[in-house]
């Protein structure tokens, strides 16, 4: 392109940018050169991904002209570029402005993860739909590692109600759907929180299948979206027996020794939990 005044349409793009002093460089009838930008991207991805690619993700900022010019390109050529486009919202600060070099509001992500669960992130990112602004604040990380705490703690405590359980497909099947459409992430995590409620509440009330099938459901949903819960990890032999003869202690209505028997464990440094299942142990 030789400028703006040149241009039939005001949104015609470049096809070839004239060479830069230091920039790579090709000959060609219209001067030495290199392909514009938007060229160089569709033939890597119809390159490198073949025809027909399943997504083609990039910021709101890239759909015109950048996205356009790419599909108008493939279309040109008679290929099959990307089948579904995803433009997502911008990182913003706690001011609702865009994060950028050029203003130096930028957070570096690898400080956050010095300094919280590198989990919590990902967790506001699920709690945001892709499309919208995604807020980076103190308030949002703390509430994203309360609401992790929340989730191991779940974890742990139905680990043992969890084995050889088979999840709930009605509980699946809402989240999946709530994926399905449009990837919204912020109501599918809205099932697997209340999933955690209802499966607390069976816990505590002793029903072990419906808290089994709810823990299973809720490790099927934090695994499709890469959320590794931390369960109860190993328990000593020794802790394993003094939690079992607490549980004894209770049955027998002997309080002062259950009572001591947890002093002990708390003692030790663990967190204990009983309820009309039994008693657990975690760190």
């Amino acid at each position: 392109m030789l400028g703006a005044a040149q241009k039939r349409n005001p949104a015609d793009f470049a096809l070839w940018k004239f060479a830069k002093p230091g920039e790579p460089n090709w000959p060609s009838p219209w001067g030495d050169g290199r392909p514009g930008w938007h060229s160089e991207c569709v033939v890597m991805s119809l390159e490198l991904l073949g025809e027909g690619f399943d997504l083609h993700c990039g910021g709101q900022d890239l759909q015109f002209p950048h996205h356009e010019n790419e599909r108008a390109q493939a279309v040109a050529l008679g290929k099959r570029f990307a089948n579904h486009w995803m433009h997502n919202g911008f990182v913003v600060d706690t001011e609702g402005e865009k994060m950028s070099k050029s203003i130096g509001n930028v957070e570096n992500l690898l400080d956050l993860t010095d300094h919280y669960d590198p989990r919590a992130y990902r967790m506001v990112l699920l709690q945001t739909h892709y499309r919208s602004p995604v807020r980076v604040s103190q308030d949002n990380i703390d509430a994203a590692v309360n609401a992790l705490a929340g989730l191991d703690s779940f974890a742990a405590r139905t680990a043992s109600a969890a084995l050889g359980a088979a999840p709930d497909q009605a509980v699946i099947e809402q989240f999946r759907e709530r994926m399905d459409n449009d990837l919204d992430s912020p109501t599918a995590m809205a099932v697997l929180f209340d999933s955690v409620r209802r499966g607390n509440a069976a816990l505590d009330a002793g029903d072990a299948g419906l808290a089994g099938a709810l823990a299973t459901s809720v490790q099927e949903m934090c695994s499709a979206v890469g959320l590794v819960l931390k369960a109860a990890g190993d328990v000593p032999e020794d802790i394993t027996a003094k939690a079992a003869a607490l549980d004894a202690a209770r049955a027998a209505k002997d309080f002062a020794a259950a009572d001591a028997l947890r002093g002990e464990l708390q003692a030790g440094g663990w967190i204990v939990e009983t309820t009309k299942l039994g008693t657990t142990v975690r760190r």
